[in-house]
């Protein structure tokens, strides 16, 4: 195998799935690169500066590390997307059509692009939304999504291209900062009950949403890559789940280990996007095909996170 190109590193799972990357192949098997400079992990192998929305630029990267798979992760998240509709069809549908192209043309193995429950609308199934509920997306992003989810599937079948996706639900980690999505509530909340701050929360108390640990999304991702082409059934997006839960919920699981811990909650805009999303998610397509399981529950998850977090970022308050 040649080297693996991964775009979008500096975001919440690009770092973390980067190291393990690393970790199985080499580290100078993996090549990060960003529009941002390289801080953090990202400085321990290969770096280079890519903007993807430039065509050429992914081909000539390409073409001078003997690339031969692809994990396209650059992206503007939810919540951001609804602020500048530009950028973000620029951005997560023009440079999947440049990696697509690319893979075509430069015989990449396979390419790795992360799809979202974004493509859902109101008028999925709410609970246990399945693998082919409708999917009418209200949101720029979901839009951009499912867009992308059509675009993958057309490219494997008219052209051969071999790529592969996931709907990831909301992700939570502790090794990064919040980013920008709908979900990220959910891991601002530890840092703010690490730092002994009250939490002041974008959704609604009761808002329920699919959610999974960072460990489970990597866990997820590598083992779809590894899998054997004649087992993928789906080349949109493979739906899988996590776990689910609101935000009180998720405060009561924090108030085991720090009973003070307080949350407020005002609703804002990410509120509207939030009701657009199922509660749940059926993943047994996932299961069947190439034995996908979660590992991480809500309990076992914040016992995780509140042992490491304080060891990742010693001085919390320089971090929030």
């Amino acid at each position: 195998m040649g080297k693996i190109l991964f775009t979008g590193a500096a975001g919440q799972l690009g770092a973390e799935l980067i190291a393990e990357l690393r970790h199985r192949h080499g580290v100078d098997s993996v090549l990060a690169t960003d529009i941002r400079a390289a801080e953090g992990i990202l400085k321990e192998g290969p770096f280079e500066l890519l903007d993807v929305t430039d065509e050429e630029a992914i081909r000539a990267i390409i073409k001078k590390h003997d690339i031969s798979q692809i994990y396209h992760l650059a992206a503007l998240l939810s919540a951001k997307a609804e602020k500048d509709i530009p950028l973000s069809r620029k951005l997560n549908i023009g440079s999947l059509h440049h990696v697509l192209n690319a893979a075509r043309d430069l015989n990449i193995e396979r390419v790795f692009w992360p799809s979202s429950i974004a493509v859902f609308g109101p008028d999925a199934i709410s609970n246990g939304t399945p693998q082919n509920s409708p999917c009418n997306p209200t949101t720029v992003y979901g839009i951009n999504k499912l867009t992308g989810e059509q675009w993958c599937a057309y490219y494997h079948r008219v052209f051969g291209v071999d790529v592969r996706s996931l709907r990831y639900p909301g992700l939570i980690g502790y090794k990064t900062l919040p980013g920008g999505g709908t979900t990220d509530y959910a891991v601002d909340i530890y840092h703010k009950a690490l730092a002994g701050e009250p939490f002041s929360c974008f959704l609604q108390a009761d808002t329920m949403l699919p959610m999974m640990y960072m460990e489970d999304a990597i866990n997820a991702t590598l083992k779809l890559m590894d899998a054997e082409p004649e087992k993928l059934s789906i080349r949109t997006s493979y739906n899988v789940a996590g776990m689910s839960f609101n935000p009180a919920q998720i405060s009561d699981s924090i108030r085991k280990h720090i009973p003070d811990f307080s949350i407020t909650y005002e609703p804002d805009y990410r509120q509207n996007i939030a009701d657009s999303w199922p509660n749940s998610i059926d993943d047994s397509t996932a299961r069947a095909d190439w034995g996908w399981k979660p590992s991480y529950n809500l309990t076992a998850m914040t016992k995780d996170i509140l042992e490491k977090l304080p060891g990742y970022f010693p001085v919390l308050s320089e971090n929030l």
